[in-house]
């Protein structure tokens, strides 16, 4: 089937050096809070890749939950197919695309747990139905229906304190992305697109401009 049809124009922005902030952890921050104003549902989704221990590649959508100069954090189960691959393969690819702003980040790197205490404080943040879940699902593991789903989530919800909540499973918790490269894409007509690569030196970043 052709798509020829859905081919569309970018001109909503540009992205050149001398207005592009040089850390690219703040030119980030820039971007997000443009999405954020914007009013992008779930800006904070991004594409997640990861690789088995012998280069199979893999890929979803996970949420963000805080960045700084440190890393990308987002949380998840330790036992599921990402947390396996991580576990073998601790790098990472991470994308945000923000298709309104016509824009996109792509952020590379290493990738470790966070403290025990940081995955803590997450968890109780969370509404108790999700906290329930992570102890009701074990991520990425095949189940015979959802009905079986539904039991495993009410055998969790008689099993803790419903005023209190479970505590965090120890399966459970977050991962940080600890930026080596981020590459910002900022869509132009006649596809001659915005490419700002910034790739992290001892003690500084080093940015060029990528051809489209």
């Amino acid at each position: 089937m052709s798509t020829t049809h859905l081919r569309t124009e970018y001109q909503r922005g540009e992205l050149v050096e001398t207005s592009a902030a040089s850390d690219p952890i703040e030119l980030f921050a820039q971007w997000f809070d443009q999405a954020r104003a914007a009013g992008l549902r779930d800006p904070n989704a991004m594409t997640l890749a990861s690789a088995t221990a012998d280069g199979q590649p893999d890929a979803r959508i996970v949420l963000m939950k805080d960045f700084s100069d440190k890393g990308f954090v987002f949380f998840t189960n330790y036992q599921s197919r990402k947390g396996r691959q991580l576990l073998e393969n601790p790098r990472a690819c991470a994308l945000f695309f923000w298709s309104e702003l016509e824009r996109q980040v792509r952020i590379s790197g290493a990738v470790t747990r966070v403290s025990a205490r940081e995955s803590d404080e997450y968890f109780m943040q969370r509404p108790l139905e999700a906290r329930l879940g992570a102890w009701a699902s074990a991520q990425s593991e095949p189940i015979d229906s959802r009905q079986d789903l539904e039991a495993r989530l009410a055998a969790s919800r008689a099993q803790f304190d419903t005023a209190q909540g479970p505590p965090r499973p120890p399966h459970w918790g977050g991962y940080r992305l600890d930026a080596t490269s981020l590459e910002f894409w900022q869509g132009r007509a006649s596809r001659l697109h915005d490419r700002l690569l910034y790739t992290r030196i001892p003690g500084a970043w080093c940015r060029v401009r990528l051809c489209p």
